[in-house]
């Protein structure tokens, strides 16, 4: 599995990809920084952050994206541009039709650490080792758009099976009450379609009239 970590922000969005599967090795592909000017007009910096992602995005192939959550924070106006980022990511990935899924924060550092109140050090440290990398990720927003990444190779690959176990219930589900029902003779073989009435029409190779 290839995802695409992404820790949004405005001013500077780290972009990780990493690739592997739950207890095998992780690999790298790429990890780097989206820069907006803060100068810039607020339009023009999500314009920005925009085309950065979906040119990773086309580039890079990914086959899941996850996505930080965003809680609410002191300073507003910076939780507003995280937001946004964040919005612009997933809709990046939705335009072509990648899973996205998001994590907490507590999530990815647990994920890496053990520890779901690592601080940044002991994130970059951590994330350093399981891709075994000669140098250290910078800025931390590059190393926790990794610590993303690997959340969801770990984490992700479980929750998709137990979606797909789900919908395999659902549908073992459906097959049964369709196989009662036509036991029953709610579905007998040979009945035609309903009429716009609700009336089922009889099959005329079986005696029937068709009203």
């Amino acid at each position: 599995m290839r995802v695409m970590g992404v820790d949004p922000g405005l001013t500077r969005c780290g972009v990780g990809v990493v690739e592997g599967a739950p207890g095998k090795r992780l690999h790298l592909v790429h990890v780097s920084v989206v820069r907006t000017d803060p100068g810039e007009d607020h339009a023009l910096r999500l314009l920005g952050v925009e085309r950065g992602i979906e040119a990773l995005m086309d580039e890079l192939r990914p086959d899941a994206v996850a996505v930080e959550r965003v809680f609410s924070q002191h300073n507003v106006r910076t939780v507003m541009g995280t937001a946004q980022a964040a919005g612009i990511a997933m809709l990046a990935a939705a335009r072509r039709g990648l899973p996205v899924a998001l994590h907490t924060p507590s999530e990815a550092k647990a994920a890496v650490t053990g520890n779901g109140r690592a601080d940044k050090a002991q994130v970059t440290t951590m994330v350093t080792r399981l891709l075994s990398l000669e140098t250290a990720p910078r800025p931390a927003d590059a190393a926790d758009a990794l610590a993303l990444a690997i959340c969801h190779v770990w984490r992700g690959g479980a929750q998709q099976r137990l979606a797909r176990a789900q919908v395999a219930r659902i549908e073992q589900a459906a097959r049964a009450e369709r196989e009662r029902l036509a036991a029953r003779g709610g579905t007998a073989p040979g009945d035609g379609p309903p009429s716009p009435g609700g009336v089922r029409r009889k099959d005329p190779s079986r005696g029937g009239s068709i009203k």
